[in-house]
């Protein structure tokens, strides 16, 4: 017999809602070796994340892997913890916090949101099971990856979809899996790099480094280099750039493989010999700040372009839980819920 989950007690008079389920990548509980090597561990053996034949990897995984990396991953996150936990998480937090009055605002108690990470915790399971409990009959599945790629959004909706098939009564569901090119997220991100320039002067390069991904996905038909494309190229447009004075590049890149190219640290490299001086970096596939841009873009990538040359580097901050990023998705998901 399949087990089916029962909301106990439940009263049909309940009424209906609509919930939200905001999904970002997730983090370790903890900057140690030992709660690395647990998140390593359920992300890295995502079919979704790497795409090789499952007992070779395996092999690789826990033969060599998940023995070598979680210290020197660790570390890293040492240098970015706060009091409030991992910075994703706790912008995270935030941003939902952020977002919960400005759909109250439009939609009273009909739609009720929670937070949930694609790996660790809070995990997509209490999330869902928060919403079910709650009467939610209508569902909206956000995942903060403005870019589509199969190794991060539709990672999200196999778990979702693996744990709705436990549920008796499954909500109308619906699943945004892009916003690469929204006006109001390409406004928002032009005018935080604006704001930056207001204060800090405008540099003769601005980088747009985006995670990368394996060549091979983008081969096989994954469209997340053309999304980062026409992100930087809407952005470029909406400043005005030059040609010669923005570039797109990709960050990231793990195991010897040809990943996405240019490659984010090898461009910094070129630019600071080069003799450029002035660079300016921003992250537009990050909703919010994490590891990847606070210890590799903001100060590992910083030290490669300063070494080579340069001589002044700035990165732009995510939107983070900033009104206006909470403004954006709730504009969002308001166009992704007409005619509920």
């Amino acid at each position: 017999m399949p087990h089916y989950q029962n909301t106990e007690h439940f009263d049909h008079d309940t009424p209906a809602r609509t919930g939200v389920l905001l999904v970002n990548l997730g983090t370790p509980d903890a900057p140690t070796s030992a709660a690395v090597r647990r998140f390593l561990a359920e992300f890295l053996a995502d079919p979704r994340v790497v795409e090789m034949p499952r007992w070779l990897w395996w092999l690789a995984l826990h033969g060599i892997i998940l023995r070598i990396r979680p210290p020197r991953v660790a570390k890293a996150y040492q240098s970015v913890w706060t009091d409030e936990g991992s910075p994703l998480l706790a912008i995270n937090k935030k941003l939902h916090q952020a977002l919960q009055p400005v759909l109250k605002k439009h939609y009273g108690d009909d739609v009720v949101t929670t937070l949930a990470m694609r790996y660790g915790n809070p995990s997509i399971a209490t999330g869902l099971d928060e919403l079910r409990q709650q009467n939610v009959q209508r569902l909206i599945v956000l995942p903060l990856y403005p870019q589509y790629s199969a190794t991060t959004t539709a990672s999200v909706f196999d778990k979702v979809t693996s744990l709705l098939q436990h549920w008796r009564w499954i909500p109308e569901t619906r699943f945004i899996n892009q916003y690469h090119d929204n006006a109001d997220y390409i406004q928002a991100l032009a005018e935080s790099i604006k704001s930056h320039w207001q204060k800090n002067g405008q540099a003769e390069k601005l980088m747009f480094s985006f995670h990368g991904i394996p060549q091979r996905y983008h081969d096989a038909g994954d469209p997340y280099y053309c999304h980062c494309q026409k992100t930087a190229r809407l952005l470029a447009e909406y400043l005005q750039l030059k040609e010669n004075q923005w570039q797109t590049t990709f960050q990231s890149r793990f195991g010897r493989e040809p990943w996405l190219q240019p490659y984010t640290d090898e461009t910094l490299k070129k630019w600071g010999a080069d003799g450029i001086k002035h660079v300016q970096v921003i992250c537009p596939g990050f909703s919010v700040d994490c590891l990847e841009t606070l210890e590799e873009v903001a100060h590992e990538n910083k030290q490669y372009f300063l070494e080579a040359g340069g001589k002044n580097y700035e990165y732009i901050p995510a939107l983070n839980a900033s009104e206006v990023h909470a403004d954006v998705l709730q504009k969002l998901l308001h166009q992704h819920m007409q005619g509920w």
